[in-house]
């Protein structure tokens, strides 16, 4: 799933959220969770992988110059966010080797 279409859910669920808030009559509560939503979310996106995650990496990493670049980029501390992009280059160097 892209980033983008995560990034559209987000915003459209707080618009529903405020809205329900405001019907409500609660609209402080619910843009303390919509906030706390938020926190989490980016919280969870800029973790690091676990170890299987770096084994990835070593299995992806030589093959594709700006994958390489990505992963360098990354560092010795990979976050998730940070391996979505890595991984998505990836696939789309495979698909662009399975056409030819």
């Amino acid at each position: 799933m892209s980033l983008n279409i995560l990034l559209i859910v987000g915003v459209v669920l707080s618009v529903i959220f405020h809205f329900i808030g405001t019907y409500a009559g609660a609209k402080k509560i619910v843009w303390l969770v919509i906030a706390l939503m938020w926190a989490g979310s980016i919280s969870i996106a800029m973790s690091e992988i676990k170890p299987k995650g770096y084994e990835d990496v070593k299995k992806m990493q030589g093959k594709y110059a700006d994958t390489d670049k990505l992963i360098a980029e990354a560092g010795d501390e990979i976050s998730i966010y940070e391996i979505l992009v890595i991984k998505k280059s990836y696939l789309k160097n495979e698909k662009i080797d399975n056409k030819k």
